[in-house]
């Protein structure tokens, strides 16, 4: 008989320790991989193809269901509307996740109306999983009796599933495996609640986001464990920021100009003078415009408001996405729309 992991989906087996779903016994509910996660903290890294990720989604189409897509909020897809394909003509509700660490002025209705123009969603609700916050609304939005739980890795699919486990089911011993790092859930994993069942499906890898290229130790500090403090720089001419090992900025006009980050408060960042120090001049070079109230966004990362229009270099890895995107976060926390990619 096939027996998946309750943590993380795949299917049970003991013949190779290198293959997913490895266990010493069958009849454990947790490979050795889950865990060694829950009660040491230890990841273990799993390279699967997207392609497999994505079969696994396109089976939606088939289900008569109700479609939760979990969106962290540091980190929206670049085509949000794609999940469309996957899911077919079922109902979408897009779930705007960890608003515990964005800053308090940020409103929700003002988080709510920069998706509206998507018209593909039957209902938007913002949340944070980690503090229970508004869950009682979107527990009260599930009208269906199977509920796929969708959305990209990070995103906070699984820590959303069991906070729903220990609100509302009877079993509240339930739970599955929560980690910071990308690809925790392999496969379909299906919990009973009371009145529906929730599947859990894997996270879609992001191949743009910054914590794909970052080792364990960074993503512990990326990922943000309470609201973000924001830091302002005032930078002149030949002066840079020096973002921990992730990036460089370099600011290239004449007069001083101000930058605002909403990114981790565990991330470190330094102003340098350009003229000499070469640090991290290694990474790929993005040359990036800042007009009138944009925002530059590095994906996985956070985003950085600047006062005036400028131009910068930023040295990164090259296959982390940089958005440009329009009137950012303003000083009443109004949350405006979006730009163009680089």
């Amino acid at each position: 008989m096939i027996k998946k992991c309750i943590g993380c989906g795949a299917i049970l087996q003991d013949n190779n320790p290198l293959i997913e779903g490895y266990t010493t016994v069958l009849t454990n509910d947790l490979c050795k991989r889950c865990f060694r996660m829950k009660n040491y903290g230890e990841y273990e890294f799993v390279t699967k193809d997207n392609l497999e990720y994505v079969k696994i989604l396109n089976n939606i189409k088939n289900k008569s269901c109700l479609v939760l897509y979990i969106v962290d909020l540091l980190a929206i897809p670049k085509d949000i509307t794609k999940i469309k394909e996957y899911v077919g003509n079922n109902e979408i509700i897009l779930i705007l996740n960890k608003k515990d660490v964005l800053p308090y002025k940020i409103k929700d209705e003002k988080l709510i109306s920069y998706f509206k123009n998507y018209n593909i969603f039957k209902d938007i609700i913002v949340i944070s999983a980690n503090k229970n916050y508004n869950l009682d609304l979107l527990y009260s939005k599930i009208n269906k009796p199977l509920v796929y739980v969708v959305g990209n890795t990070n995103a906070g699919k699984s820590t959303l599933i069991n906070k729903l486990i220990k609100n509302y089911s009877i079993d509240k011993e339930s739970s599955i495996t929560i980690s910071p790092m990308p690809s925790t859930t392999l496969n379909e994993i299906e919990i009973n609640l009371n009145k529906f069942t929730l599947i859990d499906t894997p996270g879609l890898v992001d191949n743009s986001n910054v914590l794909n290229y970052v080792k364990e130790e960074m993503v512990k500090k990326l990922i943000p464990k309470q609201e973000i403090k924001t830091r302002t720089y005032q930078l002149k001419h030949k002066e840079s920021l020096i973002v921990d090992t992730l990036f460089r900025l370099d600011y290239l006009n004449d007069f001083k100009n101000s930058f605002t980050f909403f990114i981790s408060n565990d991330i470190d960042i330094k102003k340098i003078s350009s003229k000499k120090n070469l640090e991290l001049k290694d990474k790929h070079i993005k040359k990036i415009k800042v007009g009138i109230r944009e925002d530059i966004c590095i994906n996985g990362l956070g985003f950085i408001k600047v006062i005036d229009p400028c131009e910068v270099n930023i040295y990164i890895d090259k296959d982390i996405e940089i958005n440009i995107k329009i009137d950012g976060v303003d000083n009443d926390g109004n949350l405006k729309k979006n730009g163009k990619r680089i």
